[in-house]
């Protein structure tokens, strides 16, 4: 194979292989290991394949980006970029997209060898042309283009190339291209910002943090709606969220919800913005949090007590979040009869919402009931077993009829829900104490795919703590007998 791979290149190199033969050799190359390629492959060989992508033919242009792809792998990157770079910064300027991302592509495995990296530092064109790649129609270039420059800053010598130079200016040109085109250099940046503190300071002095900023708490709603997000983002890193604290951001985002009543148009951003809040809680302190913007708690039930499905959604969602620690559960058990309602209305929508919501519903549910077993205390315990029966007069049929229904998305959270409170030994008893729940468990022949066979062998997991020592394959073949085997001995130790 590795013979006939060779005398198809030999003809690439003379370039003339027909298409039916640059298609054989694509099929062959996948059939020769790297090591033998680079072994048997000259200079000539690619620079004729490079030489063939300025045809106009994207048959032939296509197949001469799959043979790349898999030759540059064989090459050492240094040698790449070294012996290539003419090559790479012609296909940036390719008119198909997917030489620009083959090229960008091969940027990003330059920039993470130590030995190659300063190759690019020191190559202001290409590194324009990437900057400059992000302003593209396809999103797929820009994407490549964001990932190879996200690499870049890696390390003080990326940061200083990007922001201690004229490319600063080169990456602020790009954004004027479009809103679209600004957004996507605002994700570069909080992607950029995410690595470490001095990442974050370059992004800062850059004065590019502080524009998103300007954008987020500024009149255009729809702008807000977007901006939050990638705040969010830079909220998840310890950096990120010291920098919007003594920014005052988080002080004014508390205040954009406060004030939202009076907003027609909050609906837009509202939903983002008490995201925000609640991804904030779990990466800090839930009780911290909350106790510092009572706003957030207060915002997130009223949107779960309204009468609008995609306030609603995002509300579960939050409640979800925030319920899915310890700490988070005891924030919202103190809101007492308040929050037993909601659930009450949780576990209504459960059962009788859109599928989606549903769905959004029974993840809450699985979040806000599991306690991981080390947390297992009375009063938690307690709080669990009385959430669960505040979701409805009956929960445990009422999660069993969505299990039964034959759709897989729904099968499978209803199982998550069981899933969540397996281990804990008033659910065990209840499970043990409906008729048939047992032979439901442990029947696998209801189970109509994969996804919904793995969510059953996790319920069972859950129930026997030894599962957790078995392998997966092996146990769930023999799952239904171990687990008959252990419910029947739970009943006797519970009887």
């Amino acid at each position: 194979m590795a013979e006939a791979a060779v005398e198809l290149l030999d003809r690439a190199a003379r370039r003339d292989a027909a298409l039916e033969e640059l298609r054989a050799l694509r099929v062959a190359l996948q059939a020769v290991p790297l090591a033998a390629l680079r072994a048997r492959l000259g200079e000539h060989h690619l620079g004729a394949l490079f030489a063939l992508l300025s045809a106009d033919d994207r048959e032939q242009v296509s197949a001469c980006v799959s043979i790349l792809e898999r030759l540059l792998q064989a090459l050492d990157p240094l040698y790449v970029i070294q012996n290539l770079r003419e090559e790479l910064q012609k296909g940036l300027c390719h008119p198909e997209d997917s030489v620009k991302i083959l090229t960008i592509a091969q940027v990003g495995r330059i920039v993470e060898d130590p030995g190659a990296v300063t190759e690019i530092l020191n190559s202001p064109e290409l590194l324009r042309q990437i900057i400059n790649s992000i302003g593209g129609e396809k999103i797929a270039v820009a994407k490549e283009a964001i990932k190879s420059l996200s690499r870049i800053a890696q390390t003080q010598e990326g940061l200083e190339a990007l922001f201690v130079s004229s490319l600063l200016s080169d990456l602020k040109n790009v954004m004027a291209t479009s809103d679209v085109v600004r957004y996507r250099v605002y994700e570069l940046i909080v992607e950029i910002s995410a690595v470490s503190a001095e990442s974050l300071n370059y992004c800062a002095n850059s004065g590019l943090i502080a524009e998103l900023i300007g954008e987020l708490t500024g009149e255009d709603v729809l702008v807000r709606a977007t901006c939050i997000e990638m705040v969010t983002s830079l909220a998840h890193t310890p950096q990120g969220r010291q920098y919007l604290a003594q920014q005052g951001v988080i002080d004014k985002i508390s205040n954009i919800i406060l004030g939202a009543e009076s907003d027609p148009f909050s609906s837009f951003y509202l939903p983002g913005f008490v995201k925000f809040f609640g991804n904030l809680a779990v990466v800090d302190s839930p009780q911290q949090i909350c106790e510092r913007y009572p706003v957030f708690m207060e915002k997130v039930f009223e949107m779960a007590e309204s009468q609008d499905p995609t306030m609603i959604g995002v509300a579960v969602d939050t409640l979800g979040i925030l319920g899915s620690n310890v700490e988070g559960k005891q924030v919202l058990q103190k809101t007492r009869s308040r929050f037993q309602n909601l659930l009450s209305k949780i576990g209504h929508q459960a059962k009788n919402a859109p599928t989606e919501l549903r769905l959004r519903c029974l993840d809450a549910i699985s979040a806000l009931l599991y306690l991981p077993p080390e947390q297992q205390t009375e009063d938690l315990l307690r709080m669990t077993e009385s959430w669960f029966t505040s979701l409805s007069s009956q929960p445990l049929e009422l999660f069993r009829s969505i299990s039964t229904q034959p759709f897989p998305d729904l099968h499978c959270g209803a199982l998550r829900v069981f899933t969540a409170i397996a281990n804990q030994p008033w659910a065990q008893k209840l499970m043990l104490q409906s008729p048939g729940f047992v032979e439901y468990i442990v029947d696998r022949s209801v189970e109509p795919d994969k996804a919904s066979k793995d969510a059953k062998y996790e319920l069972v997991k859950a129930l026997n703590p030894d599962a957790e020592n078995k392998p997966h394959s092996v146990h769930m073949r023999e799952y239904e007998l171990d687990s008959l085997l252990f419910l029947n001995l739970l009943a006797v130790s519970l009887a």
